[in-house]
Parts: structure tokens; C-alpha cells; sequence
């Protein structure tokens, strides 16, 4: 697989994007590209002794910051790192591209370079984040703040194929609309409408889950508007970082608690591992032509290898075509 990577997205661009790379060829075997000032990404790489064996670099000086409007992209910056990176990939000079940068300039970019697949009514973030038993996806988590019921079923379908084809390896996944109770009644009109259709569905539909529900593995696919999504990805965040805050305090107490922290520090190594997103890799933008992964805003270099990671598995999957072959056949059925 042959990888673009945006080296300056993120707040700790260029390392940890180079430190990603040079793991994830070591590891994965696969061709990453750099995108972005070839002179800085070398002289990073050789100050931090990174190896660039296996890496590739697609030069450009432009940089799109957080603070550049997303249709920036477009326009003004579309020879930035990211747009580079974007522009090669809808050429078809790779197959697939992870950034850390903007989430709304990389939708934007998506949706307008890469393009959308024919029939998707709008690509969606999905993201797959931790349970107390297994990983699990949320979509839509942002893209999309004002839904319509039949875009929730969409969300479902291509995340009910993601989920199944790039962790689920092939097995059937279930599926759980996000609400605020279990009954079938609940919820708005776009909750409500969005159940039937997802009742009506081929999909394994299991009916509403609770946002309390979602930490315990309710769901293998959480459906729901993005900004319910997004409240309930942040909420999870927080909740996570907020709970290993206070165990290690809980540690320092006394000279017993000390004492008792050390004997259980490599279990709750293993319970912040199993507590982290960055294992899962990023977000990918389901709905458009080709894999484009968005790694968190602060990825570190073992979230962008893993990244790289869940890109290429995606491509190889063929995921975006899955879709669209999906998205056809559920348009001429219901035409």
C-alpha cells in the first residue's frame, strides 16, 4: 500500500507524523509519503535520528493551519500540505491519505477534492473508540450536526460494512441507534423516523442504546446525528482521562497507597491501553471515493503509525468501492 501522510497536520507536526511513518514501514511493510517542506521533514527526521528508509516525500511549503477557514482548502491553501496530499490521492497516485490537521478542512477536502460516492447523501466521521468489552464504531461524530432519518441509515450501512470488513473481519455486526431511552417511541422526529428505517433495514438492528450503555459495548455500530455523536465522543474523552486522573491520585495519598500503586502499575498500563483511542487508529470519512483517515488534533507517533495502519487496511478492503456498490444497490431498490 502506498500511504499519503499530511506531516504538518497536528499539534506535534513534524515528529510525531515522521516518528508514525518511519514506524509504521518498519512494522507494516508499507510506502508512506510525506507531504510538506521536504528540507524541514529531513532536517526533523536527522535531528531525532528518524530513519526515511522506505519513505517518500511530496515537497510543498503551504501549511493549513487550525485557525485557516476549511474552504481554505479549496482555494488559498490547496498547495498546502494537505491539499497536496488530498490532490494525489484522488489522481490516484495512492490509497489512502491520514491527516491530523483540520477536521473541517480534511471533510471539506473529501467531500470536494476526493469526492463523494454516488448516492451518499453526505460523508460522514466515524471512529472506532474503546468498551469495557470491545471496540466499537460512532458515526456520524461531527461532520453532519442536522441529520435527516434517511442519512442516519446511510451512516449505518457504510458503518455497518466498515465495522465488519476492518475489525469485524467479515463477521455480522450489530447495529444501535443512539438515543435517550431504549424504547422505540423515544427520542425526537428525527430519531423516531430514523428507527423505523433502520427496522425496515437488512441491517442487524437491535434498536435505541442509551449514551450509558455505549461504554459497555452495547452496539458493534452507534448511528447518530453529529452532534449527538460528537457529545458523546467528548463526553467518553473526558470521562476516561478525568477516571485515570483521579486513580493516580487515589495512588499518592499515603505511603500504603504508594505502596499498593506500585504493585498494580502494570495493570493500569494495561487499563490505559485498553482505555486509548490511538491503538485504534483515526477516524475514517466514510462516503467519499477514496480512504481518508483524520487522526486526532494531538496524535502522538503511536497513533499516527496506527493510523497508517487502519488506512491501509481500509484500502485494501476497498472499502470506498464497497460502499458505492452498496449505495447502489440500495438506490435502485428503493427507487
Amino acid at each position: 500500500m502506498r500511504i499519503f501522510v499530511d506531516a504538518f497536520g497536528g499539534d506535534n507536526a513534524p515528529l510525531a507524523a515522521i516518528q508514525g511513518a518511519a514506524d509504521a514501514v518498519a512494522k507494516f511493510g508499507h510506502t508512506v509519503v510525506l507531504c510538506g517542506d521536504e528540507q524541514a521533514i529531513r532536517a526533523c527526521a536527522e535531528e531525532n535520528g528518524v530513519s526515511m528508509n522506505g519513505i517518500e516525500i511530496c515537497h510543498t511549503a503551504d501549511v493549513l493551519t487550525m485557525d485557516d477557514e476549511p474552504k481554505s482548502i479549496l482555494k488559498e491553501h490547496k498547495n498546502s500540505s494537505m491539499g497536496v496530499g488530498l490532490q494525489a490521492l484522488a489522481a490516484g497516485e495512492g490509497d489512502a491519505f491520514v491527516t491530523a490537521g483540520s477536521s473541517g478542512a480534511v471533510l471539506m477536502g473529501a467531500t470536494f477534492i476526493v469526492k463523494r460516492i454516488a448516492g451518499v447523501s453526505r460523508p460522514a466521521f466515524a471512529s472506532v473508540l474503546p468498551s469495557d468489552t470491545k471496540p466499537f464504531l460512532l458515526l456520524d461524530m461531527g461532520a453532519n450536526a442536522e441529520c435527516r432519518p434517511e442519512m442516519l441509515l446511510q451512516f449505518a450501512r457504510m458503518g455497518a460494512l466498515y465495522m465488519s470488513q476492518v475489525i469485524k473481519q467479515g463477521e455480522t455486526v450489530t447495529v444501535g441507534l443512539l438515543n435517550n431511552g431504549v424504547e422505540e417511541h423515544k427520542g425526537g422526529e428525527l430519531q423516531q423516523q430514523a428507527y423505523q428505517l433502520l427496522k425496515e433495514s437488512e441491517l442487524n438492528f437491535i434498536g435505541n442504546v442509551e449514551a450509558r450503555q455505549v461504554p459497555f459495548g452495547a452496539a458493534d455500530v452507534v448511528v447518530a446525528d453529529g452532534f449527538s455523536g460528537n457529545v458523546l465522543l467528548k463526553t467518553m474523552e473526558g470521562t476516561a482521562d478525568m477516571l485515570l486522573k483521579n486513580i493516580k491520585q487515589v495512588f499518592k495519598t499515603n505511603l500504603l497507597t504508594i505502596i499498593g500503586g506500585l504493585l498494580v502499575k502494570p495493570y493500569l498500563g494495561s487499563l490505559k491501553k485498553k482505555m486509548s483511542a490511538s491503538a485504534h487508529g483515526g477516524a475514517p470519512i466514510l462516503g467519499v471515493r477514496k480512504t481518508v483517515i483524520k487522526a486526532h488534533g494531538n496524535a502522538d507517533r503511536v497513533a499516527f503509525m496506527n493510523a497508517i495502519r487502519v488506512a491501509a487496511e481500509a484500502a485494501e478492503a476497498d472499502i470506498p468501492a464497497r460502499i458505492a456498490a452498496a449505495m447502489a444497490t440500495k438506490t435502485e431498490g428503493e427507487a
